[in-house]
Parts: structure tokens; sequence; C-alpha cells
């Protein structure tokens, strides 16, 4: 699943060290933690907030796919 994340927000930013993915077990949940520099952050949120709706309705369907609840949190560096 963190592999999903990191392509999809690789191919959102234009400088691939920018941002960085860490998974976080939190009982039976999965937390996908995405923290993004600053200069970044708008382009992986979107308009509105579309872009990450749509990252975190990809994980969760994925998720159910892989048995699980999936999370994704997005954090500024």
């Amino acid at each position: 699943m963190e592999e999903l994340v990191k392509y999809i927000i690789s191919a959102l930013v234009d400088d691939k060290d920018s941002f960085s993915v860490q998974t976080v077990m939190e009982g039976d949940n999965t937390v996908i933690n995405i923290t993004v520099d600053k200069k970044e952050i708008g382009k992986v949120i979107g308009k509105q907030g579309r872009i990450a709706k749509a990252i975190r309705m990809l994980v969760k369907a994925a998720g159910k796919d892989a048995g699980g609840k999936y999370y994704v949190d997005i954090i500024e560096k």
C-alpha cells in the first residue's frame, strides 16, 4: 500500500525528495502518513481537497482488497 501512495505522490510533486511516506499500525487500523514540504503541499491536497480525497478513496478501496482498514494523514513538513 505504501508503494501505491509513493507512486501517486511522486507523480504530483516536482521534487521527488520533498515527501516521505510512513505506515503506522494503530490497533486494527493502518495509518499512512504522508509528510510533504510546505512548497508542495498544495499539489498533494488540491483545490478544495479534491486530490487528497481521491488519494484517501483509492487507499480505502485498495485496503478492502487487502483485508484491513487504511487511513491517510497528510502532514506539512
